[in-house]
């Protein structure tokens, strides 16, 4: 004797798939978007999209961002080398300056008699 159970085997989403299930699919309009290392990616956006497609894609395959004239893709990103401390204050601060900060601390440290 079968058990009481419809659905026994199947799972949530199981079953004939196409346009009658899920609808009417949205008109499409594919987008043809180049980067700087040439190669083509072309997404698709709903046609009511129409103003709202990005100028800017980022490319699958390079990760670079892609744009839609081919003959002037845009520019990889500058990426700027990580900077210590030491770095960012020798941009601030000129080797007069610190030499200046440096003969005031060694002055403090000579009155208080930690250095000589």
């Amino acid at each position: 004797m079968a058990g009481g159970n419809a659905i026994r085997g199947s799972r949530v989403g199981a079953g004939p798939m196409g346009e009658a299930e899920r609808g009417e699919a949205a008109p499409r309009v594919f987008v043809s978007y180049w980067c700087s290392n040439g190669h083509q990616t072309r997404p698709s956006f709903a046609q009511e999209a129409g103003s709202a497609v990005p100028e800017t894609w980022d490319c699958p395959r390079c990760g670079l961002p892609a744009g839609q004239d081919r003959d002037n893709p845009p520019a990889p990103p500058k990426v700027e080398p990580y900077k210590t401390h030491l770095a960012y204050v020798k941009e601030r601060r000129s080797g007069a300056d610190g030499q200046a900060i440096l003969d005031e601390a060694l002055a403090a440290l000579r009155e208080r008699g930690l250095i000589t």
